[in-house]
């Protein structure tokens, strides 16, 4: 009897300590990755490092407006950007509570790629999530207490919500929004549709701006819910961006969402606005 209690103890003690040490496989993954998309995104050439009123020329009239009022025009060009968010109000499903969580994210630029850690515990647990896009093909994955696998969602709808995902963030990572997978259209003063197409997958959605040329949000029918049973569910989806500041002389949001826009009512169910975005020329 009291061989099997010292056993389970020693169980228990083992898994205490692994869940509590820094080591992390799903994090190692996210980090190796991040370092091998760096290593292979190009330079900025210091001859075409510099946004210009050329650059923009060709772009419905709204989308030049933000470029110019976020005062971009004359500011380094960038290769990736990196945003570290904290304290997020996060919800995994409409049925579930809100949880704190930390999300870290890099965007690409030569190739539409995205990459992004979640780090939170559920009930003292701790749990992981990583969330990738590159070479067209889109996933998320959730791993409870280090090494439990909770869910693994790919394919094809994946692969478009992870591609309008990236697309809606395009003006936030501005030299995104000039690459050729990027197609703009003009709708009216305050409204702008852009398409991207990449490895075969297109998505599109609706930029909304202020008369000045502030970015309110971004609107798109391709982004489908995808359950952890992988139940999906076609719903309308909106980032939205509030509260600007001036922040190293650019006009940044301050407070970002992400909406699931359901008949019965908006959910959100990302709401930050405690968050630190770093650019980077390679």
């Amino acid at each position: 009897m009291w061989t099997v209690v010292v056993i389970l103890a020693v169980i228990l003690a083992g898994i205490i300590i692994f869940l509590n040490i820094s080591y992390s496989g799903t994090r190692t993954k996210f980090e190796r990755t991040v370092a091998e998309q760096i290593a292979a995104s190009p330079a900025i050439l210091a001859s075409d490092g510099i946004f210009t009123m050329d650059d923009i020329k060709e772009l419905p009239e709204p989308v030049r407006k933000y470029f110019e009022y976020s005062g971009y025009i004359g500011t380094p060009k960038i290769s990736y950007m990196k945003a570290a968010f904290k304290n997020v109000d996060f919800i995994m499903s409409p049925d579930k509570p809100s949880i704190k969580i930390d999300y870290t994210q890099y965007n690409f630029v030569s190739e539409p790629v995205r990459l992004a850690y979640i780090d939170t515990s559920m009930y003292g647990i701790p749990f992981e999530g990583f969330d990738s896009f590159v070479d067209g093909h889109g996933g998320m994955k959730g791993v409870l207490g280090k090494v439990i696998p909770l869910f693994n969602q790919t394919g094809e709808d994946m692969n478009r919500a992870c591609l309008v995902t990236f697309l809606s963030e395009s003006l936030v990572v501005p030299n995104a929004a000039l690459q050729h997978y990027i197609t703009w259209e003009a709708v009216d003063d305050t409204h702008a549709k852009a398409t991207i197409t990449y490895k075969g997958i297109t998505a599109s959605g609706i930029f909304t701006f202020s008369e000045n040329g502030q970015l309110l949000a971004f609107t798109t029918e391709d982004r489908s819910v995808i359950s952890s049973d992988g139940t999906i569910q076609q719903v309308t989806w909106s980032a939205i961006f509030k509260d600007y500041k001036t922040i190293s002389g650019i006009q940044q949001p301050t407070h970002l969402q992400a909406v699931w826009n359901y008949e019965q009512g908006d959910l959100v169910y990302f709401d930050s606005d405690d968050f630190m975005i770093e650019y980077a020329a390679n």
